[in-house]
């Protein structure tokens, strides 16, 4: 596969690993903070943080409508905690004021995990990855003051489940299209599968 040009949105959040991540894996990282960093990506990852901050950051740098606009385009995206949320179609405990891009069709809860105090880690079986050919071994998740999803389009597919507070199964990792979604921080880890998977 050819190099390409990913975008990482840099205003909040673990942006940084994102880039590595990209990198490792031989392809371009772009730093995103300016709608004229947006030129010639061919997807952007938006990276775990606070979804509140990230979503008026995005207003106040003009970013929101640029990238709505890509991502109306076609382009691809991939989201993680934070970016699951601003990916989704609906936020269900968020101001009403904050808009989201909609591009995967789930309702998710912000916080759904708990607090920070509250963070932990799984172990994920993640099929799709098996059938990807990228081993079958299960994927170390980290979640942190992590989101849930509460429901999912019919077009979209769950590639992995958790149990929640509650002691119901919530997806945590959603695929449609060429949009990725989860709800852990992938980038927080060694493992590249999911980066690959989503960029191959």
């Amino acid at each position: 596969m050819p190099p390409r040009r990913i975008g990482v949105l840099g205003l909040q959040g673990a942006a940084v690993e994102h880039r590595d991540a990209v990198e490792r894996l031989g392809h371009v990282a772009v730093d995103v903070r300016r709608p004229a960093h947006l030129a010639g990506i061919e997807g952007l990852i938006i990276p775990g943080g606070e979804s509140t901050t990230i979503s008026m950051l995005l207003e106040s740098s003009g970013l929101f409508d640029p990238v709505a606009g890509l991502f109306a385009e076609g382009m691809a995206g991939f989201g993680t905690c934070a970016g699951m949320i601003l990916m989704s179609a609906r936020i269900l405990d968020g101001r009403d004021d904050q808009r989201c891009f909609g591009v995967i069709d789930l309702a998710v809860r912000r916080n759904a995990f708990g607090r920070q105090s509250e963070s932990f880690e799984a172990d994920l079986e993640i099929p799709a990855l098996a059938e990807s050919e990228l081993g079958s071994e299960p994927f170390r998740a980290v979640f942190i003051r992590a989101p849930y999803v509460e429901a999912v389009g019919d077009d979209v597919e769950v590639l992995a489940r958790v149990r929640g507070p509650g002691g119901d199964p919530h997806p945590v990792l959603c695929r449609s299209g060429d949009h990725l979604v989860a709800a852990f921080h992938p980038e927080l880890t060694p493992d590249l599968r999911l980066h690959r998977l989503w960029l191959g």
